[in-house]
């Protein structure tokens, strides 16, 4: 069978650093093939040669068997290659219809025949199963729906091959079942798909070929058929990874934070709190399990600071909350891992170091007169010392935090939330994003913080994070608890139900 895409020895070099070495990929017509690898091992970099974000330092592209020199996105699209990035790439002012339609093949002049363009568009996203709601602006519609935004304008502008980076991150489990659904469609009418992804539970059930990347380099390309998650997964981390199995724990500390019958926007199914009581003591892990979008942003807000209830009563330490305010919040020894590492996380403009200490600016350690002169020295030296602690891949300190992977974007948040030294860490979806091995690394940050007595409140869509990791296990469905369970030997499908409301 002849190749859709064949990348031959392409290599990309940023100074002395070498993000992509001497790497071969070929894609079949009608294949998923997944591109497998840590965060950092080069998976992005690769995919920014192939859309023309980047030009490679060595090697070629061919597309069906011919040479192809991209040298912009645009081109990209016009020699048929789509990509849906992790953060999606839509103009949030604009509708759903005026995103897919931006930058028009069939546009004379300023002219569009927008009713024949929505035709289009509609005939697509019927024959795929893309439903999305043209008028709405994207503001206004789910992570889902954007996604279905991003692939069906792909489609719209012809794309043969379709890159998905990291396309479930922030989906439901139901979502990412429709996702699929809509890729096995795609490749059933011989399109091509490069599919991303950390979840080797995702990667074992859609892929057709493997191909493993570490420190930038290839290291094997396998049939799904001939392997398991074991062997990718120490492929990937080119060491054998071992079971983890941590030990839950039952304790009869003070409690760090309290909610007692708290309202907030109660009669909102998805965006509301309704009636919910909840505690987590000192040196325990309190698992929120749910799908995604019940209740778990309001939740994380509120024991944050950010919101405050409509009724109801929260205590920190004992101490009934009178004024609700993130500041007050990080003074009284909370700290938080948001569910947007962007939005609510970082600075992207900032560097690493920077993004570090933004906490602790007034902290003496690494300011004078109160915060108005940073000891930059300092400040850089403990960034240099907290990289190699949370083993965040980055060629400098000094670089802008946005130029991370999302992973290493996480690690950044993390380290500076753990090294806070705070009562009750708040994790909103801390893995999401996160390799194997990046994953097991900060379930054993919070495993060694909840027993250094730090209260642990982790808020998670994965099922498998609240069940890995959680001392007890509370079930959010329409912004109501609907049970506790303890994390030893946790009742699943009693869980599973309650998580469907039942």
């Amino acid at each position: 069978m002849e190749e859709l895409l064949r990348m031959e020895h392409i290599s990309k070099r940023f100074g002395n650093f070498y993000a992509n070495k001497d790497v071969s990929l070929t894609v079949l017509p009608g294949e998923v093939h997944t591109l497998l690898g840590e965060n950092g091992a080069g998976k992005s970099t690769l995919m920014n040669i192939l859309i023309g974000l980047y030009q490679p330092t060595e090697g070629k592209i061919y597309l069906k068997g011919k040479e192809a020199r991209i040298t912009s996105p645009a081109q990209a699209v016009k020699l048929g290659i789509g990509m849906v990035h992790q953060h999606f790439m839509l103009v949030e002012a604009m509708t759903v219809f005026e995103n897919i339609i931006l930058g028009d093949k069939h546009a004379k002049g300023v002219f569009i025949d927008r009713a024949a363009r929505r035709k289009e568009i509609e005939e697509l996203s019927a024959r795929y199963g893309l439903d999305v709601e043209l008028d709405k602006l994207i503001t206004e519609i789910s992570v889902g729906e954007q996604q279905r935004t991003e692939i069906l304008k792909a489609l719209y502008h012809g794309a043969e091959l379709l890159v998905l980076d990291e396309p479930s991150a922030a989906l439901t489990d139901i979502e990412v079942e429709g996702l699929f659904k809509i890729m096995r469609k795609l490749i059933g009418e011989g399109k091509s798909i490069i599919f991303i992804s950390h979840k080797m539970r995702e990667v074992m059930h859609i892929s057709d070929r493997i191909t493993v990347l570490r420190h930038g380099e290839v290291v094997g390309t396998v049939l799904r058929t001939e392997t398991d998650s074991k062997a990718l997964a120490n492929m990937m981390i080119g060491r054998e990874l071992s079971e983890s199995k941590y030990e839950k724990k039952e304790t009869d500390e003070n409690d760090v934070v309290s909610l007692e019958r708290v309202d907030y926007d109660k009669t909102s199914k998805h965006n509301g709190l309704n009636g919910v009581s909840l505690r987590v003591r000192r040196g325990e892990i309190v698992g929120i399990a749910g799908v995604d979008g019940n209740g778990q942003t309001q939740l994380a807000q509120l024991v944050t600071g950010v919101i405050a209830p409509q009724s109801g009563e929260v205590r920190l330490k004992q101490n009934r909350v009178a004024v609700f305010d993130p500041n007050g919040f990080i003074q009284a020894g909370v700290a938080h891992v948001p569910e947007d590492r962007n939005l609510q996380g970082l600075i992207g403009d900032m560097t690493i170091s920077e993004n570090l200490v933004l906490k602790a600016t007034q902290d003496e350690r690494f300011s004078k007169h109160n915060g108005l002169l940073l000891k930059k020295k300092t400040i850089r030296q403990y960034a240099e010392q907290m990289v190699r602690k949370y083993d965040i891949r980055c060629t400098s300190v000094e670089q802008d935090v946005r130029s991370l992977s999302g992973g290493n974007q996480q690690k950044v948040i993390i380290a500076r939330e753990l090294e806070s030294d705070p009562e009750l860490l708040v994790a909103a979806h801390p893995t999401r994003g996160l390799d194997i091995g990046a994953t097991r690394f900060v379930h054993d940050q919070m495993i060694a913080a909840r027993d250094r007595g730090i209260g642990i409140l982790l808020i998670s869509a994965d099922f498998d994070e609240i069940l890995e990791i959680s001392d007890r296990i509370l079930v959010i469905f329409e912004g109501r608890i609907m049970g506790e369970y303890s994390g030893k030997n946790p009742p699943i499908e009693e869980i599973s139900l309650a998580m469907t409301g039942k």
